[in-house]
């Protein structure tokens, strides 16, 4: 019988690391085709796979050799991959017990020799791998393995690119709603002549204070400006020295 993966320990994580990425179910790209094309042509298989592991299905990023757009999880070879840090290879699938009667080698694409290297996050999450698959069973030389780990790094630098770039977006997205509400302070305010108080978009009457508060990160002291001091205290006599205050 094959033997379905259990999930890794930091699954919670991983699932969050892989959705932060926005890249499953986008259309193909180039920069990731080109690196699958390469890990087929450098390992001599006839199909390789950028494969990304959801929670219930392993969807494929970019392929060479295959038409499925993607899998369920419990039958994925990529499934067990992403359990552990290195390369994983399976020289002969009909001769390991996971995956002796695994559909994916009894039936198309008939896959006989499997090599996968994980897709690690920088904090050490696997979203999936790079991998290649024959349909006989071989080995891969030492360099095809190296130039599969590269390739796999490869993958991993362009999906950064691609979240580093969805934070930029999502960052000047920010800046421009802040621009939006500078302008609406910038604009023609109703404002109460005698107690100063704002109109606000509702049409209620809200003190100064409240309605930048809640427009801005302005935070406020009080004090009294010379000219109301002036007003306020101007029975308050200011003695010269020598003298008592009182007058003829």
């Amino acid at each position: 019988m094959s033997q379905s993966a259990s999930h890794p320990d930091d699954e919670v994580q991983r699932l969050q690391a892989l959705s932060s990425y926005q890249v499953l179910d986008t259309m193909p790209e180039l920069a990731f085709d080109d690196l699958t094309w390469l890990a087929s042509h450098n390992c001599h298989t006839p199909i390789a796979l950028i494969s990304l592991i959801d929670d219930h299905r392993q969807w494929f990023k970019s392929k060479v050799g295959i038409s499925a757009e993607e899998t369920d999880r419990e039958i994925a070879f990529c499934a067990h991959c992403i359990l552990q840090s290195d390369i994983m290879v399976v020289p002969d699938a009909l001769s390991d017990p996971r995956f002796a009667d695994n559909p994916l080698v009894t039936q198309e694409p008939n896959i006989r020799f499997y090599a996968g290297a994980p897709l690690t996050t920088p904090e050490g999450h696997n979203l999936g791998s790079l991998c290649v698959i024959d349909q006989r069973p071989r080995k891969l030389t030492q360099n095809q393995v190296k130039s599969l780990q590269a390739l796999s790094r490869q993958v991993m630098a362009q999906l950064e690119l691609r979240r580093q770039l969805l934070e930029r977006h999502f960052l000047l997205r920010q800046f421009q709603d802040a621009l939006k509400e500078v302008k609406i302070l910038s604009g023609l305010l109703p404002i109460c002549s005698n107690c100063k108080a704002i109109r606000n978009e509702q049409g209620e009457w809200v003190q100064m204070e409240s309605y930048l508060r809640d427009r801005s990160q302005a935070k406020f002291t009080h004090g009294i400006c010379p000219s109301c001091q002036q007003e306020m205290f101007s029975q308050i006599v200011k003695l010269k020295p020598g003298t008592t205050g009182d007058t003829d």
